[in-house]
């Protein structure tokens, strides 16, 4: 498998869970904002960048296995709202929320 985010995946392990989440978060908006927009390629390629990112956060050693559950809960969660394959789908606002708020959280004071 040929990760998206070769570069990414060496430095992954250094950022704070925030610095994570955000980022995979981005990709989470990106990818509702193009299926949204009904821009199937870019919706592909967003869902297949946050899921990578998902998965570089949950391997990370740090967070110990009771915080990896919850990594890969949010990411199936996500992919239930993204692929309407789950009622969740209505939980989109408080998905995209706390994603923001880890993103905030990520950025030094200004």
């Amino acid at each position: 498998m040929t990760l998206i985010h070769a570069s990414t995946a060496e430095r992954w392990h250094t950022f704070t869970i925030c610095e994570q989440l955000g980022n995979a978060g981005s990709e989470f908006e990106r990818a509702v904002s193009a299926k949204s927009s009904g821009k199937i390629s870019r919706f592909d390629n967003a869902l297949s960048r946050f899921l990578e990112l998902m998965d570089l956060t949950a391997s990370d050693p740090r967070w110990g296995e009771g915080r990896k559950r919850e990594i890969l809960r949010l990411r199936e969660m996500s992919c239930g709202i993204l692929c309407d394959t789950s009622a969740a789908s209505a939980g989109l606002p408080a998905y995209q929320a706390d994603f923001l708020r880890y993103g905030t959280r990520a950025r030094p004071p200004a």
